[in-house]
């Protein structure tokens, strides 16, 4: 396994990419920004909202959970370009946090914007993240499509042309389409739902009415519509999100819940069993989101690498009981069934199994 020399991120990421100098890309990324011009992006995001506002009730889409990132972009839309965007939630079928559920009230309330909230069916859900979990190891597969598919269809349905994204994940945290552009038409090639045959899922008893509103859009719909990041306009930095939004009756999670495995409490804390989803890169890529978070600490100057390593070596490898309980409710699986198919999951270039404990073979140097 290759290390980033100047991050903690591991070169068994997909899509990932190194210099000759054995630097990530994200981390080259993160040093461009340094000496991008904001207040010209600025200026030029003012110019480009023009052309959406007014033309219809609502001058746009915001997909958001009320997470810090979602205060921030609904502020920008909302207080520093005076436009009137609609909230659209996608809500999965786990338990969700009673913060999580006050950060979109608040959210909403704090900035008087209007909010669609999208529940999925629960009985189709379970069925597809069980069978995403047993035959991909992807088990959230779903409902991440359904966050990228349904406010566009419900933007296109409404006449309403402009969505607005946070940040380009790819551009941030290395992936297959990264590349700094403020447009997110091509977002859908992230790497996060992979490609998976339809007929598949048909085979497996998913019919075409079930899956209706969490297909894609075609191309024209998405050709029809401008989806943005808006981290290309400004520069994205989730710990200051996650402080700015404070302001406005943002709550972090460790009142509810301090949760292992992570080392912040601000990030992806509206749902529980979902959280299985991140947490499973670790036994496929040797890191999960500890190791996510402490790069974009360490490209931000917050800590040092040293400091990064220790936090991923302590933290990155533990799985959460409360998030395995709740994955096991929602879908009915027994703790011998769930961890029986997760043993599919381990990469063997990584791990090994020594009386019936998976050892890793590597630790961050």
């Amino acid at each position: 396994m290759k290390y980033c020399t100047k991050c903690v991120m591991n070169s068994f990421r997909p899509g990932i990419k190194f210099n000759g100098e054995g630097v990530c890309y994200p981390c080259l990324n993160a040093e461009k920004q340094n000496k991008v011009d904001w207040k010209a992006r600025e200026q030029k995001l003012f110019s480009f909202s023009k052309d959406f506002k007014g033309k219809t009730g609502y001058d746009c889409v915001i997909p958001a959970s009320g997470g810090k990132d979602s205060f921030f972009q609904t502020y920008v839309m909302k207080e520093v370009l005076g436009m009137n965007p609609l909230i659209v939630c996608i809500k999965d079928p786990f338990t969700h946090t009673k913060t999580g559920e006050e950060n979109l009230y608040n959210m909403c309330n704090s900035f008087g914007v209007d909010l669609i909230t999208y529940t999925l069916n629960p009985k189709t859900t379970r069925k597809m993240v069980r069978l995403a979990y047993e035959y991909y190891g992807s088990p959230t597969w779903a409902i991440d499509l359904g966050i990228y598919s349904i406010p566009l269809k419900l933007a296109s349905h409404l006449g309403i042309k402009l969505v607005v994204y946070g940040e380009n994940i790819s551009y941030v945290y290395g992936g297959p389409d990264a590349e700094e552009t403020y447009s997110a038409k091509t977002q859908i090639k992230n790497n996060v739902v992979k490609p998976i045959d339809w007929n598949w899922w048909k085979a497996h008893g998913i019919s075409s009415q079930e899956i209706s509103m969490i297909t894609y859009p075609s191309e024209d719909v998405i050709n029809s519509l401008e989806p943005i990041y808006l981290s290309y306009f400004y520069k994205w930095n989730g710990k200051q999100n996650a402080e700015f939004a404070k302001q406005y009756g943002f709550k972090t999670l460790e009142h509810e819940w301090k949760r292992k495995g992570f080392i912040e409490q601000y990030d992806q804390i509206d749902s529980i069993g979902y959280l299985l989803h991140p947490q499973l890169k670790f036994p496929k890529f040797g890191h999960a989101r500890a190791t996510d978070v402490a790069c974009n600490w360490i490209r931000n100057g917050d800590i040092s690498r040293e400091e990064g390593v220790e936090l991923v070596n302590k933290h990155d490898y533990i799985l959460d009981e409360k998030i395995v309980d709740d994955f096991l409710k929602f879908t009915g699986y027994s703790y011998k069934e769930f961890y029986h198919i997760l043993d599919r999951w381990y990469n063997r270039e990584l791990f090994e199994k020594v009386d019936g404990v998976w050892e890793k073979r590597f630790k961050v140097e």
